[in-house]
């Protein structure tokens, strides 16, 4: 902002001298001068015309990188609150926000920044020392800008108002076509199957509509406070003008003091005009600032770092009262939702633990906190002695693989995805777990083996192929103790999830595993299991005790259909 000052001051010295050297030269010349005589003063005229557009576009340029350099910070603030899982931005504000605000919106900003910071410093350098000059020229003229002045800056400030709310209620609606529209395109084969895809359609609608609502009030706002504005702003010249005029045939003013305040007029008012003008283009700018800080903002209070030594068979983990709340996006009191409450549970050494429970009941969410995706409410975890309250913990997640029911096949060859965590694997190491996981008869049907681009742009995968890769890629790490399954067959007929399980069973060996599922035919393989229902885990012990006691977990496997979970 020092830097910027002394630009807007340079400038307005620039501005001063200009009218000076083009009111005496014109002077001169009226009362008979020669041209040549007046060559100093024109190359003067010429130097500050010149040096004016340097010192723009050095400041420009300086903003330039100045922009591009704090959007970057704010794109690795927010990224990192997306992806450091220190809060769950995506639930609480929407897959397309937050994808809107880190490319978009971090744009929008940086134009923000570039073209609303000079304004802001030149409404006031600038016509102040022009002010000034005027006034020890003619103070008649001075005070006729000077009544114009505070007029402009109140209708400017009235209007304004408006017209940021009207921005800001755009910005919203934007937000949530982009989420509506993004949810369609996920949700696209799932509302045709069940003959809802009209009636979502119609939704889609009314949110297009009432964004092109939001637009056209903003640009009204927008056009007609640009033209009054000017408007404001012609009358205080013309004004000026008109008396200048009155007093020069009178003869209460001289020529070259009238030419000089005539020349500064427009540019008392140039400053303000341009801040109006770019106030309403970078608008967007703004709402995308304020909704960036504000995902920015509603990370949660860091956690502490702490070191939670590696996995063995004399390890322990332990869950004591844990409780997990979130806030949705669409509820505007900020209430908060539990998913989770007093979870206690523990498990020791190389265990398997299945967890089960019907759809919403909080088994992704104890996964989530298990990854340390996820921060507790409440309680405490216990990992080898040490207590924490999240286990978004460094040493921690190195030592887990984590595969959830769609894992993700990036646009790159098979080897690069299936050694994505491990890039420096051998070649007999990769053919190991491609024979292990099922994967060599998709090798031999691609036309260039393992080198074959799959992924988005790519060869398309079935789920059971896809699954198979994120196997292959937990085999290829076999430093990392903890595995987190979550529904990792959801998605797969019973034949491919058959033939799965055969591959996945020996992968858990030696390990701790936590699998969530509500297949109930693999709760045979687990060590130990946990029952939720409404997020709270209603039972919990081993196969053979679950099935004694004929509780919850019987329950369960009637509510699905007799669900075998021998």
């Amino acid at each position: 902002m020092g830097l910027l000052l002394l630009f807007s001051l340079a400038e307005a010295a620039c501005v001063i001298t200009q009218a000076y050297c083009l009111a005496r030269a014109i002077t001169n010349l009226w009362e008979g001068g020669a041209l040549p005589d007046q060559f100093t003063l024109i190359a003067i005229f010429a130097a500050c015309f010149f040096g004016r557009q340097v010192l723009l576009f050095i400041r420009d340029s300086f903003l330039a990188r100045f922009a591009h350099e704090r959007s970057s910070e704010l794109r690795e603030e927010l990224l990192e609150g997306v992806f450091g899982a220190k809060t769950n931005l995506v639930n609480a504000h929407g897959t397309a926000a937050v994808s809107q605000a880190a490319l978009e919106g971090v744009d929008l900003v940086e134009t923000y920044l570039a073209l609303i910071l000079p304004k802001i410093i030149g409404v006031v350098a600038i016509p102040l020392p022009v002010f000034i000059a005027a006034l020890r020229l003619d103070w008649i003229s001075a005070v006729i800008l000077l009544m114009f002045y505070p007029v402009i800056i109140f209708y400017m400030i009235m209007l304004g108002r408006q017209a940021s709310a009207r921005a800001a209620a755009q910005y919203e609606t934007y937000n949530a076509l982009s989420n509506h529209f993004v949810d369609t395109l996920r949700g696209i084969e799932t509302l045709a199957v069940f003959g809802q895809s009209k009636s979502y359609g119609k939704r889609i609608f009314k949110v297009s509509e009432d964004f092109r609502g939001a637009t056209i009030n903003t640009l009204k706002t927008a056009t007609l406070s640009g033209a009054v504005l000017d408007l404001f702003a012609t009358l205080g010249v013309a004004a000026v003008s008109i008396m200048l005029g009155f007093r020069l045939i009178s003869g209460s003013i001289l020529l070259f003091p009238a030419l000089m305040v005539l020349v500064l007029s427009p540019e008392f008012f140039k400053p303000i005009r341009e801040f109006a003008g770019d106030f309403h283009a970078s608008l967007d700018g703004k709402n995308a600032l304020a909704n960036i800080t504000r995902m920015i903002a509603s990370k949660q209070e860091e956690h502490g770092e702490v070191e939670i030594t590696p996995w063995d068979e004399n390890s322990r983990l332990a869950f004591k009262e844990v409780d997990y709340s979130y806030a949705r996006a669409d509820n505007e009191s900020g209430e908060l939702i539990a998913a989770l409450e007093q979870i206690n549970f523990s498990a020791e050494g190389f265990a398997k633990v299945g967890i089960v429970g019907t759809s919403g009941s909080g088994k992704s969410t104890l996964v989530n906190l298990l990854g340390g995706f996820a921060q507790a409410s409440g309680g405490t975890i216990e990992v080898n002695g040490v207590q924490t309250q999240s286990l978004q913990q460094e040493s921690w997640q190195k030592q887990l693989l984590y595969i959830p029911q769609d894992p993700y096949i990036f646009h790159a060859s098979l080897r690069d995805n299936i050694c994505f965590y491990s890039p420096d694997a051998s070649e007999d190491a990769i053919a190991h777990a491609v024979e292990v996981c099922g994967l060599g008869e998709l090798v031999a049907e691609l036309p260039e083996g393992l080198d074959t681009i799959i992924g988005e742009g790519g060869r398309g995968l079935s789920g059971g192929q896809a699954q198979r890769i994120a196997f292959a890629r937990a085999l290829l790490d076999p430093a990392r103790k903890v595995l987190l399954f979550d529904e990792p067959t959801a998605h797969l007929d019973i034949e491919t999830e058959f033939e799965l399980k055969e591959r996945m069973l020996p992968l858990m060996e030696g390990k701790l595993v936590f699998f969530a599922t509500h297949r109930l035919h693999w709760l045979s393989a687990m060590d130990h299991i946990l029952v939720l229902e409404h997020g709270r885990i209603v039972e919990q012990g081993s196969l053979e005790d679950l099935l004694a006691a004929q509780g919850k977990l019987i329950e369960l496997a009637r509510a699905m259909n007799g669900g075998d979970v021998a």
